[in-house]
């Protein structure tokens, strides 16, 4: 019996957690250049094809006992997480201090207080030393950064333009390129929040010097499809509730055994 509940409970946190995956995704749609997340559920989809037409399960039947007795070995669970790097939409700003990659696997690189970390958020700013900074204040880096440690700045009087390989100018005088990396092994990036990404090595990034890099005045939105989204959350639903259903049947079976033998016991 308590191999049942171990399988019934555990598909019900697989759920729980697929949910907190949705409603982040949920939560950050209008979240410049967010990446959805999405989990691969082991073994559940089998299970539930060749019971999904005998859902709901009614209470006070077997049913509930033999759906749990099927997937006690094979109790569902989330085997994988993963980021799903899709470019979004593009948004015209017209505001010269946005930028939008044009590649799906492109990331510009910053300096945080917990060291270098890639974003594809190009929403930059300048701070009061005249230094391109994302909007939580962290340097954008140029290309030279390792060979010099040397910041982007802009002249208080200037006037930033950016071309298409990531050159950064000052009118016509160029201040330096933005330092735009290609990550070998997307998946092997680890989202830290604020859009940042921590990556394991900078062998695992391939600079990008030339190309079709970049578009200034543009910002790319999020790749959250909210029909889609909307859809997996009413599916989670369901299924909790339909595990609650099975639960709730599996206990009156329990209480029914119990009773039928107490009985038996004093006659």
């Amino acid at each position: 019996m308590q191999n049942s509940y171990y399988g019934v409970t555990g598909a019900m946190v697989t759920q729980f957690n697929r949910l907190d995956v949705i409603s982040n995704n949920l939560a950050n749609l209008n979240t410049t250049a967010y990446k959805r997340d999405d989990v691969v559920v082991g073994d559940f989809k089998r299970i539930f094809q060749e019971y999904k037409d005998e859902m709901p399960l009614k209470d006070n039947t077997k049913e509930a006992s033999k759906f749990m007795n099927a997937s006690v070995v094979r109790v569902p669970q989330i085997v994988e997480q993963y980021t799903k790097y899709d470019q979004g939409g593009v948004k015209n700003t017209g505001n010269p201090l946005d930028f939008a990659l044009k590649r799906e696997d492109a990331f510009f690189m910053v300096e945080t207080p917990n060291g270098i970390r890639l974003t594809q958020n190009g929403s930059f700013s300048i701070n009061n030393e005249g230094v391109l900074t994302t909007k939580e204040g962290y340097p954008v880096l140029p290309s030279t950064y390792f060979q010099n440690q040397q910041y982007i700045t802009i002249p208080e009087d200037g006037e930033l333009r950016v071309d298409q390989s990531g050159g950064v100018y000052n009118r016509e005088d160029q201040l330096g390129s933005l330092y735009i990396v290609q990550s070998d092994d997307v998946k092997s990036l680890l989202k830290e929040g604020n859009n940042l990404y921590k990556f394991k090595s900078t062998d695992e990034l391939t600079q990008l010097g030339e190309g079709n890099l970049v578009t200034q005045g543009f910002l790319e939105t999020s790749n959250i499809n909210p029909v889609s989204e909307m859809v997996g959350l009413i599916e989670t639903n369901r299924l909790v509730d339909m595990y609650q259903k099975v639960m709730k049947s599996h206990m009156n079976d329990l209480n029914t055994e119990a009773i039928s033998k107490l009985a038996s016991t004093k006659a």
